[in-house]
Protein backbone atom coordinates (compact mmCIF):
# COMPACT_ATOMS: atom_id res chain seq x y z
CA UNK A 1 0.00 0.00 0.00
CA UNK A 2 1.31 3.25 -0.73
CA UNK A 3 2.11 5.45 2.07
CA UNK A 4 -0.50 8.31 0.63
CA UNK A 5 -3.52 5.72 1.51
CA UNK A 6 -2.06 5.03 5.20
CA UNK A 7 -4.74 7.24 6.78
CA UNK A 8 -3.55 6.71 9.85
CA UNK A 9 -0.32 8.01 12.37
CA UNK A 10 0.33 6.64 15.85
CA UNK A 11 2.84 8.23 17.90
CA UNK A 12 4.72 7.68 21.07
CA UNK A 13 5.30 10.07 23.17
CA UNK A 14 7.95 9.80 25.34
CA UNK A 15 11.55 10.01 23.69
CA UNK A 16 9.65 9.97 20.49
CA UNK A 17 8.16 14.13 20.66
CA UNK A 18 8.64 14.97 23.93
CA UNK A 19 12.19 15.14 25.35
CA UNK A 20 12.01 16.50 28.83
CA UNK A 21 8.80 14.84 30.41
CA UNK A 22 6.68 17.62 30.42
CA UNK A 23 5.70 19.27 27.01
CA UNK A 24 6.29 18.76 22.82
CA UNK A 25 8.06 20.99 20.94
CA UNK A 26 6.31 23.52 18.88
CA UNK A 27 8.27 22.37 15.57
CA UNK A 28 6.60 18.88 16.74
CA UNK A 29 3.22 20.08 17.32
CA UNK A 30 3.18 22.19 14.24
CA UNK A 31 3.70 19.19 12.38
CA UNK A 32 0.96 16.83 14.02
CA UNK A 33 -1.34 19.62 12.96
CA UNK A 34 -0.82 19.56 9.63
CA UNK A 35 -0.96 16.00 9.30
CA UNK A 36 -4.56 16.39 11.00
CA UNK A 37 -5.76 19.13 8.40
CA UNK A 38 -4.16 16.65 5.37
CA UNK A 39 -6.96 14.43 6.73
CA UNK A 40 -4.47 11.40 8.76
CA UNK A 41 -6.09 10.25 11.54
CA UNK A 42 -4.01 11.17 14.55
CA UNK A 43 -3.40 8.35 17.71
CA UNK A 44 -1.37 8.82 20.55
CA UNK A 45 -0.18 5.37 22.25
CA UNK A 46 2.16 6.07 25.40
CA UNK A 47 3.05 3.84 28.36
CA UNK A 48 1.36 6.87 30.24
CA UNK A 49 -1.76 6.70 31.60
CA UNK A 50 -4.02 8.82 29.97
CA UNK A 51 -4.42 10.90 33.15
CA UNK A 52 -0.20 11.81 32.41
CA UNK A 53 -0.80 12.25 28.54
CA UNK A 54 -3.45 15.11 28.56
CA UNK A 55 -1.12 17.59 30.35
CA UNK A 56 2.21 16.80 27.90
CA UNK A 57 -0.33 17.37 24.73
CA UNK A 58 -1.69 20.75 26.80
CA UNK A 59 -4.94 20.94 25.45
CA UNK A 60 -4.12 20.40 21.62
CA UNK A 61 -5.62 17.28 19.28
CA UNK A 62 -8.78 17.23 21.03
CA UNK A 63 -10.23 14.87 18.21
CA UNK A 64 -6.91 12.37 18.64
CA UNK A 65 -7.44 8.99 19.61
CA UNK A 66 -5.30 8.20 22.98
CA UNK A 67 -4.10 4.83 24.05
CA UNK A 68 -2.25 5.13 27.58
CA UNK A 69 -0.74 2.33 29.88
CA UNK A 70 1.23 0.77 27.15
CA UNK A 71 -2.32 -0.40 25.76
CA UNK A 72 -4.52 -1.03 28.35
CA UNK A 73 -6.56 2.25 28.45
CA UNK A 74 -8.29 4.02 25.79
CA UNK A 75 -9.60 7.50 25.23
CA UNK A 76 -11.64 7.73 22.38
CA UNK A 77 -13.81 11.42 22.05
CA UNK A 78 -12.47 12.32 25.14
CA UNK A 79 -14.13 9.36 27.21
CA UNK A 80 -11.90 7.16 28.86
CA UNK A 81 -11.96 3.45 29.18
CA UNK A 82 -9.65 0.88 30.73
CA UNK A 83 -9.61 -2.21 28.29
CA UNK A 84 -7.24 -4.41 30.10
CA UNK A 85 -6.76 -4.59 33.87
CA UNK A 86 -5.03 -7.15 36.15
CA UNK A 87 -7.00 -9.76 37.52
CA UNK A 88 -7.17 -10.68 41.35
CA UNK A 89 -4.99 -14.00 41.25
CA UNK A 90 -2.30 -12.29 38.91
CA UNK A 91 -2.42 -8.79 41.16
CA UNK A 92 -1.69 -10.87 43.85
CA UNK A 93 0.93 -13.16 42.25
CA UNK A 94 2.89 -9.76 41.03
CA UNK A 95 3.03 -8.26 44.87
CA UNK A 96 4.12 -11.29 46.10
CA UNK A 97 6.82 -11.05 43.55
CA UNK A 98 7.55 -7.53 44.31
CA UNK A 99 7.76 -7.49 47.82
CA UNK A 100 9.99 -10.71 47.64
CA UNK A 101 12.17 -8.26 45.42
CA UNK A 102 11.88 -5.08 47.85
CA UNK A 103 10.77 -3.27 44.79
CA UNK A 104 9.16 0.35 45.08
CA UNK A 105 6.42 0.66 42.49
CA UNK A 106 3.83 3.08 40.59
CA UNK A 107 0.57 1.72 40.01
CA UNK A 108 -2.02 3.29 38.00
CA UNK A 109 -5.94 2.59 37.51
CA UNK A 110 -8.11 3.98 35.16
CA UNK A 111 -7.71 7.80 36.71
CA UNK A 112 -6.09 7.59 40.31
CA UNK A 113 -2.77 5.75 41.23
CA UNK A 114 -0.44 4.45 44.02
CA UNK A 115 3.44 4.79 44.13
CA UNK A 116 5.66 3.66 46.57
CA UNK A 117 8.91 5.05 45.33
CA UNK A 118 11.08 7.67 46.58
CA UNK A 119 10.00 11.68 45.96
CA UNK A 120 12.62 12.25 43.91
CA UNK A 121 12.76 9.52 41.01
CA UNK A 122 12.58 10.74 37.80
CA UNK A 123 9.41 9.00 37.38
CA UNK A 124 7.76 10.93 39.47
CA UNK A 125 7.91 13.78 37.98
CA UNK A 126 6.06 12.96 35.51
CA UNK A 127 2.89 11.65 37.58
CA UNK A 128 -0.17 13.87 37.75
CA UNK A 129 1.63 16.72 36.31
CA UNK A 130 -1.99 18.13 35.99
CA UNK A 131 -3.13 17.88 39.45
CA UNK A 132 -6.09 15.53 37.64
CA UNK A 133 -6.17 12.53 40.23
CA UNK A 134 -5.53 11.22 43.43
CA UNK A 135 -2.30 9.25 45.01
CA UNK A 136 -4.51 6.47 47.16
CA UNK A 137 -3.28 2.83 48.59
CA UNK A 138 -3.12 0.37 45.69
CA UNK A 139 -6.08 -1.54 47.66
CA UNK A 140 -8.39 2.01 47.06
CA UNK A 141 -7.05 1.72 43.08
CA UNK A 142 -10.13 -0.78 42.48
CA UNK A 143 -8.96 -1.92 38.88
CA UNK A 144 -5.29 -1.84 38.22
CA UNK A 145 -4.18 -1.35 34.86
CA UNK A 146 -0.20 -1.16 34.67
CA UNK A 147 2.27 -1.44 37.05
CA UNK A 148 5.56 0.04 37.31
CA UNK A 149 8.48 -1.06 39.30
CA UNK A 150 10.99 1.67 39.45
CA UNK A 151 13.59 0.34 42.17
CA UNK A 152 14.17 -3.66 43.10
CA UNK A 153 16.32 -5.45 44.64
CA UNK A 154 17.19 -7.54 41.86
CA UNK A 155 15.72 -5.91 38.70
CA UNK A 156 16.43 -8.66 35.96
CA UNK A 157 15.40 -11.64 38.25
CA UNK A 158 11.80 -9.34 39.00
CA UNK A 159 11.33 -8.76 35.52
CA UNK A 160 11.63 -12.79 34.46
CA UNK A 161 9.51 -13.77 37.66
CA UNK A 162 6.85 -11.15 35.55
CA UNK A 163 7.15 -13.04 32.67
CA UNK A 164 6.87 -16.40 34.29
CA UNK A 165 3.46 -15.17 35.70
CA UNK A 166 2.21 -14.20 31.94
CA UNK A 167 2.20 -10.73 32.20
CA UNK A 168 3.99 -8.31 29.54
CA UNK A 169 6.63 -7.53 30.63
CA UNK A 170 8.91 -4.11 29.02
CA UNK A 171 12.70 -3.60 30.87
CA UNK A 172 13.62 -0.72 30.48
CA UNK A 173 17.67 -0.98 31.47
CA UNK A 174 18.34 2.48 30.79
CA UNK A 175 15.83 3.93 32.92
CA UNK A 176 15.96 1.01 35.65
CA UNK A 177 12.66 0.39 35.43
CA UNK A 178 10.51 -2.52 34.88
CA UNK A 179 6.80 -1.74 33.06
CA UNK A 180 4.47 -4.81 33.42
CA UNK A 181 0.76 -5.05 32.23
CA UNK A 182 -1.79 -7.72 31.93
CA UNK A 183 -1.40 -10.82 29.85
CA UNK A 184 -0.25 -9.54 26.14
CA UNK A 185 -1.67 -6.53 26.19
CA UNK A 186 0.57 -3.61 24.01
CA UNK A 187 0.36 -0.52 21.87
CA UNK A 188 -0.53 -2.80 18.91
CA UNK A 189 -3.02 -4.99 20.49
CA UNK A 190 -5.18 -1.60 21.46
CA UNK A 191 -4.60 -0.40 18.33
CA UNK A 192 -6.04 -3.29 16.34
CA UNK A 193 -8.69 -3.38 18.65
CA UNK A 194 -9.70 0.16 17.12
CA UNK A 195 -9.77 -1.57 13.66
CA UNK A 196 -6.88 0.23 12.84
CA UNK A 197 -4.75 -1.85 10.51
CA UNK A 198 -2.88 0.36 8.04
CA UNK A 199 -0.58 3.05 9.78
CA UNK A 200 2.55 5.11 10.15
CA UNK A 201 3.95 4.76 13.51
CA UNK A 202 6.53 6.50 15.34
CA UNK A 203 8.43 4.94 18.24
CA UNK A 204 11.73 5.30 20.55
CA UNK A 205 12.09 1.94 22.62
CA UNK A 206 11.03 -1.74 23.24
CA UNK A 207 7.52 -0.97 24.30
CA UNK A 208 7.14 0.05 20.89
CA UNK A 209 8.29 -2.80 18.78
CA UNK A 210 5.06 -4.46 17.85
CA UNK A 211 3.43 -0.98 17.07
CA UNK A 212 6.67 -0.22 14.45
CA UNK A 213 6.45 -4.45 13.61
CA UNK A 214 3.46 -3.91 11.52
CA UNK A 215 2.88 -0.67 10.93
CA UNK A 216 2.89 0.30 6.33
CA UNK A 217 5.93 2.63 7.53
CA UNK A 218 8.32 2.44 10.67
CA UNK A 219 9.87 5.51 11.85
CA UNK A 220 12.49 4.73 14.24
CA UNK A 221 13.65 8.10 16.74
CA UNK A 222 16.92 7.55 18.20
CA UNK A 223 19.11 4.37 17.71
CA UNK A 224 17.47 1.20 19.91
CA UNK A 225 18.72 -1.63 18.86
CA UNK A 226 15.43 -3.69 19.34
CA UNK A 227 13.88 -1.78 16.91
CA UNK A 228 16.65 -1.43 13.95
CA UNK A 229 15.17 -4.86 11.88
CA UNK A 230 11.54 -2.89 11.78
CA UNK A 231 11.96 0.21 11.48
CA UNK A 232 11.83 1.76 7.46
CA UNK A 233 13.57 5.41 8.35
CA UNK A 234 15.72 6.01 11.73
CA UNK A 235 15.68 10.12 12.95
CA UNK A 236 17.63 11.70 15.20
CA UNK A 237 15.89 12.42 18.83
CA UNK A 238 16.11 15.95 18.09
CA UNK A 239 12.81 17.89 17.64
CA UNK A 240 13.47 19.55 14.34
CA UNK A 241 14.31 16.33 12.82
CA UNK A 242 11.18 14.84 14.25
CA UNK A 243 9.19 17.53 13.01
CA UNK A 244 10.84 17.34 9.35
CA UNK A 245 10.10 13.55 8.94
CA UNK A 246 5.93 14.32 10.45
CA UNK A 247 5.74 17.22 8.14
CA UNK A 248 6.98 15.00 5.37
CA UNK A 249 4.07 12.54 5.82
CA UNK A 250 1.62 15.54 6.08
CA UNK A 251 2.88 16.34 2.78
CA UNK A 252 1.61 13.05 1.16
CA UNK A 253 -2.25 14.11 1.07
CA UNK A 254 -3.96 10.66 1.94
CA UNK A 255 -6.56 9.55 -0.80
CA UNK A 256 -9.70 8.30 0.74
CA UNK A 257 -11.00 5.14 -0.20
Amino acid sequence: MSESRVRAVVFDVDGTLCFDGRAIDGRIRAAIGACERTGHQVVFASARPVRDLLPVLGGEFPTATLIGGNGSLLSVGGRVRARAVFGAAELAALLEVVERHEAAYLADGPWDYAYTGPPDHPIRTRVDQGNLARRVDIAELGDVVKFLVVSASRMAELAEAGRGLGLTVNHHLDEGIVDFAPGTTNKWEALTSLGIGAYTAFGNDINDLDLLRNARRAVRVGAHPSLEDVAHVTVPPEPEAVAAEIFRLAGAAPVTA
